[in-house]
């Protein structure tokens, strides 16, 4: 397998620039998801990595070797992508095989690898079935197959799993990260779907209007959102922001939020006044008799083993992940206690984290 390294690609389209320069690494086996909403640029830089779009500046290099202008069958990559096209007129057995009889290989080796591959994503048993007949996620292995099955130096998902119902997905999910450990294979996959990218991916670029607005591993883009825009899109429900007064030094410890004083992470870096918000998780939120910030029960969503509670502050809904044997009544005032180690700092004018202990993983709070 190989390394893809992304350097200072950029693409536009006319005057419309549909990926902003950026720059990234996929080391050697690793397992990174574009993940973003529809339009955000992520499937147009990964066809331009499998050589099906040329970009418009900077250069991809595959295995330390300049890809950049070359054709897509010159790069030794497999695409799988959302619509997966079978040969309908084929078994499964021929479908995998084609592209092994495309390059020459003897009818023996092809035989080999098509059995090896199908015993690994368990359909050896149908090998000899026509694909029209397949059921969804047989189908979706059959695809992945035919890409596996060439041994190529990586692999290009886009959205693979996109047209599956939302059992079989979960499904496929378990089962695509295994199959990539077992063959420790480098794979770049695009998802719009967060929980997809955080199950699967070891690490995952988070775009916004053709912008890797953060690059990480799930955890620290969880832990650590970059940006308001990464804050809201990952978790469910998303982050809480709650206003609060600008204007901070470095080693402020706490914020003004509508008179209580909050306690945060030491903040890094001096802050000029302006509107700022303080982003909470809502499993970061407890309650509290005493102080706090006050509101009025608005709604309880049951999760089983917890419960989801927007309470109706001076400042909007917060929500926050309690216990699901706590029992509320519509209005009833609560105070919310926010935990100092876990929230995040954020300039509203430009969406940007402020630098903390907190998100450089060394919380003081």
């Amino acid at each position: 397998m190989a390394e893809i390294r992304v350097e200072n690609v950029r693409k536009a389209f006319g005057d419309f620039i549909a990926v902003q320069s950026s720059s990234f690494v996929v080391e050697n086996g690793e397992f990174l998801a574009l993940l973003g909403p529809s339009g955000c640029g992520k499937t147009t830089k990964l066809r331009m990595i499998a050589g099906l779009e040329l970009p418009t500046e900077g250069r991809i290099l595959l295995d330390g070797e300049d890809v950049t202008f070359r054709r897509a069958r010159e790069r030794d990559i497999a695409f799988v992508f959302q619509l997966f096209a079978l040969y309908p007129h084929m078994n499964v057995r021929r479908n995998m095989g084609f592209p092994l009889l495309a390059q020459g290989l003897s009818k023996p080796e092809i035989r080999q690898r098509v059995e090896e591959t199908a015993k690994l994503l368990q359909i050896d048993h149908i090998l000899d079935r026509n694909v029209s007949g397949l059921a969804g996620g047989d189908r979706q292995r059959v695809a992945l197959g035919r890409a596996i099955v060439r041994r190529p130096k990586c692999f290009l998902m886009d959205e693979p799993l996109g047209t599956l119902d939302a059992e079989f997905r979960s499904v496929m999910v378990r089962e695509l990260r295994e199959l990539h450990n077992r063959i420790a294979a480098t794979t770049i996959y695009v998802t719009h779907d967060q929980l997809e990218a955080m199950a699967m991916a070891d690490k995952i670029a988070v775009m916004n209007h053709g912008v890797i607005e953060q690059f990480g591993k799930p955890q620290e883009i969880y832990d650590h959102p970059a940006s308001m825009y990464v804050a809201d899109f990952i978790g469910s429900p998303p982050v809480n922001f709650i206003s609060c007064s600008g204007g901070l030094h470095k080693g402020s410890t706490s914020v003004d939020v509508g008179g209580v004083g909050i306690r945060v992470p030491e903040v890094l870096e001096d802050v000029a006044a302006g509107d700022m918000a303080l982003g909470a998780r809502p499993e970061h939120i407890r309650l509290t008799d005493e102080g706090g910030i006050r509101g009025e029960v608005y709604e309880t969503e049951y999760l089983g083993t917890n419960q989801i509670v927007a309470v109706a502050t001076s400042d909007g809904i917060v929500k926050a992940r309690l216990p699901a044997d706590l029992s509320f009544r519509h209005g009833q005032n609560v105070g919310l206690e926010l935990d100092s180690n876990r929230l995040s700092l954020f300039v509203r004018e430009t969406g940007k984290a402020v630098r903390t202990a907190q998100q450089e993983g060394m919380s003081h709070g």
